[in-house]
């Protein structure tokens, strides 16, 4: 029979421990049912109240302490390690989730052959959530499903089931209150089989350890890092992509002025003439960072390197495939527009008709320079990703593939 071991991390939660775990114990028949039986681990993160006296009074429960705070992600670990069952099961200690939902995630993960099933709580169940924490999770998932290129509705949801063998996909995981959005982001980019069952969740028993501010800010800094590990060119493509846009957006603007006969440009025009520069030599570079990031990623994880920033959409290959041709196609647009400005100023034209144009030609040698020069390190960087497949195929002596 499989086996579920619920583990329930617990920190200072002697007003609500008792009453989840005589809940959680309630299921038991309900998950015989479907085919599965229950051990209950609680971990005691160094509580400085009765927290552990409680539970310790329940002869079903497992109770492991440890000696100091460690940190919400710590003490689940810690389950985990001493856990028996083929499933891996956990929500908090203070009331908000539901236990009794328990025999549906197993369900789904048995049935449905999912190896990680989220209880979420933004999937249309009944609702206690705080309207900060609302949108904060809405905000979160959906970044984790931009960046993973995969709808998450809850990023963050402190219940799930896991299967015991995917555990060593998703690990390293933090010690904190960040280890469910991680845990969630690895997920997505290990290809985890993830089901997503909605549940209802009630304002916790007692104060909140959770800080909107400074565990926001934590949840999105690791969100973004972990991503960057897995495929860098989602996250600085991203953000490359759209200065990108900001520079193509100034430049039809200015664009359309001097074609409506406006050729002097005030302080704001100025500044925003500068913008445009910068962004545009800062999106090349971020975009040109991230695709070379997708190689040295796949070459260390000796996995294929991830396509691209969408999938492949619109090219034949990969972008960054094509930045050789593109780099040098800028570089001769630079040089033409710059040779002309120049022989316009040899002409008479006074500089402040051609300052601009100047402008243009240098962004464009160097965003084709730094295309040119990032193609060439890419193509380093697959050869070496694929040298070990071509020296066992040379070894074999297996034909080469053109």
């Amino acid at each position: 029979m499989n086996v579920l071991s619920i583990v329930i991390p617990a920190y200072n939660e002697e007003r609500g421990i008792a009453q989840i775990i005589e809940r959680t114990l309630a299921i038991r028949p309900r998950l015989q049912e479907v085919g599965v039986d229950m051990e209950l681990l609680v971990v005691d993160d160094g509580s400085r109240d009765r927290t552990a006296e409680i539970a310790a009074c329940y002869p079903e429960v497992r109770l492991i302490r440890h000696t100091v705070n460690r940190g919400y992600g710590a003490a689940l670990k810690t389950g985990f390690n001493h856990a028996r069952g083929n499933l891996l099961g956990f929500l908090d200690a203070d009331g908000t989730y539901p236990p009794e939902y328990f025999p549906e995630l197993c369900q789904v993960a048995l049935q449905e052959g999912a190896d990680l099933v989220i209880g979420s709580r933004m999937s249309g169940a009944e609702s206690e959530m705080p309207l900060v924490r609302r949108v904060g999770n809405i905000l979160f998932a959906g970044l984790v499903s931009i960046l993973g290129n995969h709808r998450v509705r809850d990023s963050a949801s402190g219940m799930r089931v896991i299967r015991r063998e995917v555990l060593s996909r998703l690990y390293p995981l933090p010690d904190g209150l960040n280890f469910t959005p991680v845990m969630s982001t690895r997920a997505i980019h290990e290809q985890v089989r993830m089901r997503e069952v909605a549940i209802p969740y009630k304002e916790r028993v007692g104060r909140s350890k959770l800080n909107a501010l400074r565990d926001g800010v934590r949840f999105l800094r690791t969100i973004i890092w972990t991503a960057l590990n897995y495929n860098p060119v989602r996250v600085l493509g991203l953000a490359g992509l759209g200065l990108g846009g900001i520079a193509g957006l100034i430049g039809a603007v200015i664009v359309g002025m001097r074609l409506s006969g406006i050729t002097r440009l005030g302080p704001w025009g100025v500044v925003a003439v500068f913008v445009a520069a910068l962004s545009a030599v800062a999106g090349v570079t971020l975009f040109s960072l991230g695709a070379t990031f997708n190689y040295l990623v796949s070459l260390f994880h000796k996995q294929p390197i991830r396509q691209g920033l969408f999938g492949n959409p619109v090219f034949d290959r990969p972008l960054e495939r094509h930045f050789g041709w593109m780099g040098l196609v800028a570089m001769a647009a630079g040089l033409v527009l710059g040779a002309g400005s120049l022989g316009f100023a040899l002409g008479g034209w006074p500089m402040e008709r051609l300052w601009l144009y100047l402008l243009g030609a240098a962004m464009l040698v160097l965003t084709g320079l730094q295309l040119s020069v990032f193609w060439v390190i890419m193509r380093v960087l697959e050869e070496l990703n694929q040298r070990e497949i071509l020296v066992n195929r040379d070894l074999e002596g297996r034909p080469c593939m053109e």
